[in-house]
């Protein structure tokens, strides 16, 4: 039996797709974010990151990174397995405070990435509702999307942010059937937001739980970095905020935030948290030195929006395909594989600007983009820069241009 060659073939139609991904080696400096060495195949260039979700640069921070070394030569590297059999580290229990007290909710449970926290906290969740019935984004995140399937209860997918369809799933449903709507805040592809108020006014008409995926959001809107729903005065009306520690905070993991009861079911059910080993006591640390950092400084969220407004502004000047978004996303139209795949290898290798395509399946066929996402960190020349190199490879690949997009749609 040839088991490689059934991978090869696997491989091969991913190629054939236009979907097979090369990553690139990238060597980031602390104190010169963003730039970046990279590790080409004919050595090591000098380059600049325009697509990293870390949105705030707190990877680099220096009470990130003193909050880390100081508790790894205190308390070693590991956690020591998972909670259930070691214990649980004391800067884990601290984090997950200081996460409650962000969203305003009673508690909060951290996972080993946010991916996880969607993965079994949403199955977990409708599981222990009888006959639940999961109400779903049609644009939510694969891991959401997961958790829907591993949970095994119906399912239905409303039209992405389309609360008119919203209210005809939930009219149609059994109003004494336990229901949970699951919706993104701050979509990263779009960078469109979700309407969280009507969403919540549904909920409440027809009995619904709320469910908030503030991935993309936590530590970059509200006052205290609390995400999109702390900014629109609505974190008491969700039930279950879910975030990242992995984006705006700089580090590692996920979490998900609510009353008492629901996070100690889930911490007592989860499988992807009781037989996981827990986050290690200086990644807690340094997680918790970034979050209680950005709720009290605005510097970084101010200049965060300054810079994308430029980026946009700049852009959108040089005629360039910016595809609409109100937020720290900048997404840029190509509709095409492979013309995707060739921009983003001619602005690394002729430009020095490393910007990862994006195509099928995180976005539809036909809406591949560059995706690029601005931080504090981005001065006037690297914008400048950036798209001097945008031009001319849009020009040389013959790419849509912003008027050509807009006629398009």
């Amino acid at each position: 039996m040839d088991y490689n060659g059934f991978f090869a073939s696997a491989l091969d139609a991913l190629r054939d797709e236009r979907r097979y991904r090369i990553f690139a080696d990238l060597e980031r400096i602390a104190g010169r974010f963003p730039q970046a060495i990279w590790h080409s195949p004919q050595g090591k260039r000098d380059v600049v990151i325009w697509c990293s979700n870390d949105y705030l640069g707190m990877a680099q921070h220096p009470k990130v990174i003193g909050a880390m070394v100081e508790t790894a030569t205190r308390m070693g590297t590991g956690a020591g397995g998972t909670r259930n059999i070691a214990g649980t580290n004391h800067p884990l229990v601290e984090l997950e405070r200081e996460l409650a007290d962000l969203h305003g909710k009673e508690a909060a449970l951290v996972f080993t990435s946010g991916y996880v926290s969607n993965q079994t906290g949403i199955p977990t969740i409708a599981k222990l509702l009888p006959n639940c019935l999961l109400l779903s984004d049609a644009l939510n995140h694969n891991s959401m999307i997961e958790g829907v399937r591993q949970s095994g209860c119906e399912k239905l997918v409303w039209r992405h942010n389309d609360v008119g369809h919203l209210e005809e799933l939930l009219k149609a449903a059994d109003p004494k059937r336990p229901k949970v709507i699951l919706f993104e805040s701050l979509y990263s592809m779009d960078g469109d937001v979700a309407p969280v108020h009507a969403i919540c006014d549904l909920a409440e008409k027809y009995g619904a739980m709320t469910y908030a995926d503030e991935v993309h959001a936590v530590g970059m809107y509200g006052p205290r970095g609390g995400g999109i729903c702390e900014r629109e005065g609505a974190m008491h009306r969700v039930d279950v905020l879910e975030g990242t520690l992995a984006k705006a905070f700089g580090c590692l993991g996920g979490f998900i935030t609510g009353s008492k009861e629901m996070v100690d079911a889930v911490r007592s059910y989860a499988p992807g948290f009781i037989f996981t080993t827990a986050l290690p006591p200086a990644i807690c640390a340094a997680a918790t030195a970034a979050i209680k950092h950005l709720k009290t400084s605005q510097w970084e969220r101010d200049r965060h929006q300054d810079r994308a407004a430029r980026v946009k502004a700049v852009l959108n000047a040089a005629g360039l395909p910016v595809m609409p978004s109100t937020t720290h996303i900048v997404p840029l139209f190509v509709g095409d594989p492979d013309k995707v795949k060739a921009a983003s290898d001619m602005l690394l290798a002729e430009h020095g600007i490393y910007i990862q395509p994006i195509n099928y399946p995180t976005v539809p066929r036909g809406e591949e983009r560059l995706r690029i996402t601005p931080s504090p960190y981005h001065d006037d020349l690297l914008i400048d820069k950036l798209a001097e190199a945008l031009v001319d490879v849009w020009d040389r690949l013959e790419l849509p241009t912003r008027q050509q997009a807009m006629a398009a749609e």
